[in-house]
């Protein structure tokens, strides 16, 4: 078993049931991905409870959504001394959390992260929201769970697909705070990682990066590392009807590329360690032609980054690998050159 403040890496039938035993209302939230994967391993660990289902996918993570949740709660009479227990990824994780905090001024929650992405960033921090037309977590609140529960057996419920987006975060981490762990990273491909050491050691990066900096005043900012460029990537392909979406971690490798590029002209980190990350991305990833003529809204979206002060774009880009400066102004060129960049290679 691994603690961390509020997390426990584990089996979940070595932890939930004491958990829960003080709640005599209790919901479980899901998503009919969860619903038939991961449930069943979950049910006959809980007392009498209330299952909400809803649909899956990036593009339900909104305000009706959250309405629809609020009403079943309203609906089965849950009072503030109820529990509401988050089975799923990210989108289930962010939303599901929100709307227990915002539940009657706020209810308990636990969240079971079911996906590598939701595993090793999105459960950590206690950063809860919802998107906002193409705008990502544009809605949203700080509040720590009253508990993660962190179980491996889950990521095999995954697609290929799912997996590899949760890790573009893995990548992340290690690029922001561990150059050791870079390293070893890269000398294996994603088919060759152990989860049961990678999962915990990439959310102990980021748990000790927000124990220092909770609300994200200063230090925390460098978890943006990619995000920037990223998220503003992700919303344009999640509204765009006439593109496929791209899932998180496939736009969060497309803007880490970028923003190490731009990392490289503003003289912060030397080529070859942009080859060197590059090249490990796009092994990764693949990689995808961004048209030229949706850079305009791309950069549209990256004015509505939360980081951003006083109308100007900032950025948190590597000052070598395993570091990271915060707080750096980008502009609209920068983010234009640093997707040219990524479709010439």
């Amino acid at each position: 078993m691994t603690k961390m403040q509020n997390i426990l890496i584990q089996p979940i039938k070595d932890s939930l049931p004491e958990l829960i035993q003080s709640y005599a209302q209790i919901a479980v939230l899901v998503d009919e991905n969860t619903k038939t994967h991961c449930y069943p391993l979950l049910k006959d660990l809980l007392p009498k409870h209330q299952l909400i289902e809803i649909q899956s996918g990036e593009e339900q993570k909104n305000l009706n959504t959250c309405t629809q949740i609020w009403q079943k709660l309203t609906d089965a009479e849950f009072d503030r001394k109820a529990l509401l227990i988050n089975l799923g990824g990210g989108v289930i994780g962010d939303m599901g959390g929100f709307c227990a905090a915002t539940y009657k001024r706020g209810i308990d929650f636990i969240q079971i992260p079911t996906t590598l992405l939701s595993q090793v960033d999105a459960s950590v921090g206690g950063k809860l929201g919802i998107d906002f037309g193409a705008f990502k977590n544009h809605i949203g609140v700080f509040q720590e769970p009253a508990k993660v529960l962190i179980d491996t057996v889950f990521l095999q419920t995954l697609s290929f697909r799912e997996l590899r987006s949760g890790f573009a975060e893995v990548i992340k981490h290690c690029l922001i705070a561990d150059k050791q762990a870079w390293k070893d990273l890269i000398s294996k491909d994603i088919h060759s990682q152990n989860w049961d050491k990678t999962v915990p050691h990439s959310i102990s990066i980021k748990e000790k990066v927000v124990r220092q900096d909770p609300k994200e005043k200063g230090l925390r900012k460098i978890l943006n590392f990619g995000h920037t460029i990223g998220h503003a990537v992700e919303g344009f392909y999640l509204t765009n009807p006439l593109t496929d979406k791209l899932l998180h971690g496939e736009a969060i490798a497309i803007g880490m590329i970028a923003e190490a590029w731009l990392a490289v002209k503003k003289g912060f980190i030397q080529s070859t360690e942009l080859a060197e990350i590059q090249n490990y991305i796009i092994k990764t990833f693949g990689k995808i032609k961004i048209e030229v003529c949706h850079f305009e809204a791309i950069i549209k979206n990256a004015f509505q980054d939360k980081k951003n002060e006083k109308g100007i774009i900032m950025a948190s880009l590597l000052a070598e690998i395993g570091k990271a400066n915060y707080d750096i102004p980008i502009t609209i060129d920068d983010i234009k050159e640093g997707l040219e960049f990524y479709n010439e290679i």
